[in-house]
């Protein structure tokens, strides 16, 4: 059986992506900041460790790891930050914030992934899940933007570093979550394709062949057999 630890797993994308891992057998170790919205989603569920803390605590990244176990087939580095909502323009961005957004989107996955690696099996997966704010530039999205941008820095230097992993940056696309609707206060979102629509793709990252790199998951078309 893999193993693999799926943060920010109580909504939205993680959990879409680790009920679908759990359906196709997989060990999971889940986190999410909110106890109860974690606890809501995955009580009960065979083969899911869930335990609620900040991923940038380190004593909450500690217990991530030592709850998978032996080895890790697995790390996505879903939980992030939006930062302040509504979106500031950079020239007014509370630097205090901005410390917190990349402590959350960069410094704590790379953690994450550094506690992990002496279990990493090899050929293990590591997914960073970014966004096209990394690549474009849209007003007031500056912090979110340059944490992910600097997120997928991160994912190709350890890539390069790496080979014997497989190490993607992801952008899973506009998606109607509570994260796109706390940037877009009070406007409608429900144009906004669901989480799942993301999934097949990052599936076919974490089962698939493809080398290291960043891709976007709805630009991958998963072929069942």
């Amino acid at each position: 059986m893999s193993t693999g630890i799926v943060t920010g797993a109580s909504r939205g994308l993680g959990l879409a992506l680790a009920r679908q891992l759990v359906a196709r057998g997989w060990r999971l170790v889940v986190d999410a900041r909110g106890s109860a919205e974690l606890e809501r989603a995955w009580s009960g569920v065979d083969d899911v460790v869930s335990i609620a803390g900040d991923i940038a605590d380190s004593r909450h990244r500690l217990a991530l790891v030592e709850a998978a176990g032996g080895e890790i087939d697995l790390v996505v580095n879903n939980a992030s930050v939006l930062g302040p909502s509504p979106l500031p323009p950079l020239a007014e961005y509370p630097l205090d914030e901005l410390r917190r957004v990349y402590d959350i989107n960069v410094t704590a996955p790379l953690a994450l992934v550094q506690l992990a690696f002496p279990r990493l099996a090899d050929g293990a997966r590591i997914l960073n899940i970014t966004s096209d704010a990394a690549v474009e530039a849209y007003e007031g999205w500056g912090g979110y933007g340059s944490s992910k941008a600097a997120l997928e820095r991160v994912s190709a230097v350890l890539a390069a570093e790496h080979p014997e992993l497989r190490v993607y940056a992801v952008d899973p696309g506009d998606m109607r979550t509570q994260m796109h609707q706390d940037a877009f206060p009070g406007e409608d979102i429900s144009d906004r394709p669901p989480p799942e629509e993301s999934v097949p793709g990052l599936l076919e990252l974490i089962e698939g062949d493809l080398p290291s790199g960043r891709f976007k998951a709805r630009e991958l078309v998963r072929i069942e057999a």
